[in-house]
């Protein structure tokens, strides 16, 4: 082979190679796109999804908790010198922080960064998203069901069998919370606050309206040293920053209804209180995403407000996910201390919490309370998680009907159905006895369960949320 001939060979081989190269990177990127797209969809069938947040939203990509010492001052020196910026301080949790990388860092990498700071840090982690399901909906029946002496008026309340259940719908006979002898004893107090930490509520709703927290002029609006003054009328959106925490979702107005839908007004349904003040916390978006940081803040307020007077006495939380965040964890511990209880869903997966965790149902706290769903048969739903250490109690949570979106009804299926049922019920009992503290309350829930023998290993109490038992009735 002559001189010219290997030249030209080689050329040829070069630009083989360097063709491959190119086409290797475009698969590379497809399968990245083809990924992407695939998570995109996943998230709204499946129960969980996690991942770090992006930053193409202005959110923060770390939390980190500096040691006792660390005033604020410092913390933004050391953030500066690694061109960073505290995004917000935690009041509730002593030094904890999110922090912003105007690098655009991977989260990982920049948490890692923060972690090898031993002397000062306690811990970084990245700001993980929080997706929730949207919950399905199911046609409702139409067929109204005789009940007992003390039926509110509510013309859907013959739909709302886990209340008052009396087979309908080929369900079973009492398989309810036993709402109906509860109610005897009390309907509820709107000196009791629950904050639903959730895609916000619809406060215009029309069997929601009376029961909405309105700030009093007594408190004054909520002031946040890097948030800056916020009017919260109607609560908290700790994704805007603001204070109109409006639903576009449907999930936190139908965990709000069951909670407090206005009861014997002749309009809609019946909630388990007839009578509550509803706290609109939001943190998730229209499409049911949201950020860790972002449910800290929320938690963090509610704090806030409860310090300054307001009666907050439990939190529902219907969310949830597989990734440990020990600052949500320090979040829901201080608000503990603040004698606010936790009401966690326990998740949609059908696994087992004990051998793979959930969280937040699965921080092992004194004001946590995991919730399962049941069916109308008294069956553990299909899709719902359980645990015999980490999964406390169950309660109604299939084709569970109650307030949406426009002013109209849905039904939903869920573990996020069947936790707000823990949390009006958390209620009914703070309208009866305004100073229990919040262990004795969570124990109260805990010890007065329905033992059902098919709960036996799913479930730590063994048994089903019973309202009027909760009471003393």
């Amino acid at each position: 082979m002559n001189r010219n001939n290997i030249w030209i060979h080689i050329a040829i081989a070069v630009v083989v190679v360097t063709l491959a190269a190119v086409l290797g990177q475009i698969r590379r990127w497809e399968n990245l796109l083809n990924s992407a797209d695939t998570s995109s969809s996943e998230s709204r069938s499946v129960a969980i999804k996690v991942k770090p947040a992006v930053n193409t939203s202005g959110e923060p990509e770390v939390l980190v908790r500096f040691k006792p010492g660390a005033s604020l001052e410092d913390i933004r020196r050391i953030a500066e010198t690694k061109n960073d910026t505290v995004e917000d301080e935690i009041e509730s949790v002593p030094g904890l922080v999110a922090i912003d990388d105007n690098d655009n860092a991977d989260a990982e990498a920049t948490a890692e960064e923060y972690s090898e700071l031993e002397g000062i840090v306690e811990y970084a982690q990245p700001n993980y998203q929080i997706s929730l399901d949207d919950p399905s909906a199911a046609t409702l029946a139409d067929a109204l069901y005789r009940s007992p002496t003390g039926q509110p008026n509510d013309p859907q309340f013959g739909q709302q069998w886990a209340l008052n259940n009396l087979g309908q719908d080929g369900g079973k006979e009492r398989a309810d919370i036993d709402a109906l002898k509860a109610w005897l004893k009390t309907r509820g107090s709107d000196k009791v606050v629950v904050a639903v930490l959730d895609t916000g509520v619809d406060y215009t709703h029309s069997d929601l309206i009376t029961n909405m927290w309105i700030r009093p002029d007594s408190v004054p609006e909520y002031v946040d040293d890097e948030l800056g003054s916020i009017d919260d009328i109607h609560g908290f959106d700790a994704d805007a920053n603001a204070g109109d925490p409006m639903d576009d979702n449907g999930h936190g107005t139908h965990c709000a209804g069951i909670i407090g839908a206005e009861g014997d007004n002749g309009v809609g349904i019946a909630g388990i209180n007839w009578n509550v003040k509803i706290m609109p916390l939001k943190f998730l978006g229209r499409g049911g995403f949201g950020s860790t940081k972002n449910a800290i803040e929320s938690i963090n307020y509610a704090i806030d407000r409860k310090k300054h007077g307001v009666n907050i006495r439990v939190i529902n939380a219907s969310w949830g996910s597989t990734q440990y965040s020990r600052a949500l964890e320090d979040a829901i511990r201080a608000a503990g201390d603040e004698g606010i209880l936790f009401v966690a869903a326990a998740g949609n997966s059908s696994s087992d919490n004990d051998k793979r965790a959930h969280y937040p149902s699965n921080y092992n706290l004194p004001n946590v309370i995991s919730v399962a769903a049941l069916d109308r048969t008294d069956t553990l739903a299909s899709f719902s998680n359980f645990g015999a250490k980490t999964v406390h109690i169950a309660a109604p949570g299939r084709d569970i009907l109650s307030t949406w979106l426009g002013d109209v009804y849905r039904d939903a299926s869920g573990t996020s159905m069947a936790a707000p049922q823990v949390s009006g019920v958390a209620a009914l009992i703070l309208a009866s006895e305004s100073r229990i503290s919040v262990g004795k309350l969570r124990e109260r829930i805990l010890s007065s369960v329905d033992k059902i023998s098919t709960l036996d290993g799913k479930v730590a109490s063994g048994g089903r949320l019973n309202a009027a038992k909760a009471l003393g009735e």
